[in-house]
């Protein structure tokens, strides 16, 4: 028998059954054709197969959401099936149906990943409950993976900007990323310095998870627990065994976001881990720890040292190597890429073409200090997608403190000794950052040719550069 489709009569089609496709498989072409007539009217898509090698065909050729198929049949039984389809069709679930049901036939199909067994003679509102529920367990499998994905790409959101500031961090952290070399990032709030730890991570060919800490998000009495885990009975409450963040980084890259708002206490545990290589979850035993550390903290740990709120040879075994992720604010020429960049990924996020921005629009983004660096101008880009009532952005769409920004100062001071050929550099990339990028307009407000831009910006750059991040 070939596989067909089925649909139910007008006005009889269920709306939440008509998206599900059930492929039904039997060897007797009469329960066969009982089983298609009950579903069709149901409401669901059906396909039919005679044979197991016949559904693999039909799965192979469309999109099978649920499997009915029965046991006992020649050349493939239904176990057999199910096992072939984790290959074809791993995403649909399947229900095994037999004349012959076991407990142990039962327990086998359970555990080959069927997701449930039913028995012949069949029931008609059985059979179709089972398949609705099987139905509705596929859809959710499918949006949890939906969310998994989407969380995904917001963990691995890229590094967005061309400027002499975000250059120079780059190439520090690219540089750094290969080595075990423990890394601190210093930055105001909202600058990027988890993605900063995040591209370290990327590039360091640590095969391990990159496992981030927000310190400052968890009370003082439970910060040790969660970075180093505890056995069960280890205290009151802790019915069962966790694994810490250090054990989770294992071969990988442990951020420890906030590092200024360790305790004491907590910090002469994380010296150890840094320095022996070892750490004792509460209540057990000493284990051994292989992970990178990168650190961050938007507070100044040399005054915390003074004040005796942080170890100095905590200190001194963070800053390894130090990276400093600049403020929104001296990154100006940056700000029309991100405000692009914010308008594509909440324009998706939202179901909203894509805005249009007005003139007067980016030349407010760009005269904005930004006290709350890229996290604000991200949150004011969401805002303004949003509520924007029509498809062009405009002064009216964005908040009072932005709209009436006064235009900043675009003089340039250089300090004494600073080389001619630092200050032309210097001037060729603030002129580029007012142009956009715009190297031939640039060009013609400072009276010189396109290939003199080029050629000096090389020479700066000097050998073997990170090329500029996109």
């Amino acid at each position: 028998m070939s596989d067909t489709t089925s649909s139910a009569p007008s006005g009889a089609l269920n709306s939440a059954h008509s998206a599900t496709t059930v492929l039904l498989v039997d060897d007797e072409g009469e329960n066969l054709q009982a089983l298609e007539r009950i579903f069709a009217r149901e409401g669901f898509r059906v396909l039919t197969a005679d044979s197991g090698r016949r559904a693999l065909d039909v799965c192979r050729a469309h999109r099978v959401h649920v499997v009915v198929t029965d046991l006992m049949m020649p050349g493939m039984n239904g176990i057999e099936l199910l096992k072939a389809l984790e290959t074809v069709a791993p995403d649909a679930e399947v229900v095994l149906m037999t004349a012959y049901g076991t407990i142990e036939t039962a327990v086998e199909a359970m555990r080959a990943g069927a997701y449930d067994f039913v028995e012949k003679p069949l029931k008609r509102m059985h059979i179709v409950k089972t398949v609705q529920k099987a139905a509705e367990r596929h859809a959710l499998v499918a949006e949890n993976r939906t969310l998994k994905q989407e969380l995904s790409a917001l963990r691995s959101r890229p590094i967005v900007g061309s400027s002499t500031a975000l250059r120079r961090a780059l190439e520090i952290a690219y540089q750094a990323a290969p080595s075990t070399a423990n890394v601190l990032v210093l930055g105001e709030s909202g600058t990027g310095k988890e993605l900063l730890a995040r591209a370290i991570h990327d590039r360091s060919g640590r095969t391990g998870a990159f496992v981030a800490v927000n310190l400052s998000a968890l009370p003082e009495t439970i910060v040790e627990g969660e970075l180093f885990g505890h056995e069960r009975g280890a205290f009151t409450g802790a019915v069962q065994r966790r694994e810490g963040r250090v054990a989770q980084a294992e071969g990988g890259t442990l951020f420890l976001d906030e590092i200024g708002e360790l305790s004491p206490a907590v910090q002469v545990k994380l010296l150890r881990v840094l320095q022996e290589g070892e750490y004792e979850p509460l209540g057990g035993r000493t284990r051994r720890a292989d992970f990178r550390l990168v650190a961050a903290t938007n507070k100044d740990l040399r005054q915390l040292i003074a004040e005796g709120r942080f170890r100095e040879d905590l200190y001194y075994r963070l800053h390894v190597i130090a990276i400093t992720a600049p403020p929104l604010r001296d990154r100006q020429g940056d700000v029309p890429l991100l405000a692009d960049h914010f308008l594509e990924v909440y324009g998706r996020k939202n179901g909203k073409a894509r805005l249009e921005v007005a003139r007067e629009v980016l030349d407010k983004l760009q005269d904005y200090s930004w006290p709350g660096n890229v996290r604000e101008l991200e949150n004011v880009i969401e805002r303004a997608v949003v509520l924007a009532r029509t498809s062009v952005l405009t002064l009216a769409d964005l908040p009072a403190q932005i709209a009436q920004a006064e235009r900043r100062s675009s003089e340039l001071a250089f300090g004494l000794g600073t080389t001619l050929e630092e200050i032309e550099r210097r001037v060729i990339r603030a002129t580029l950052e007012h142009t956009r990028g715009d190297k031939q307009l640039t060009a013609q407000l400072l009276g010189i040719s396109a290939r003199t831009i080029y050629r000096k910006l090389a020479e700066g750059q000097g050998e073997g550069g990170e090329p500029e991040p996109s």
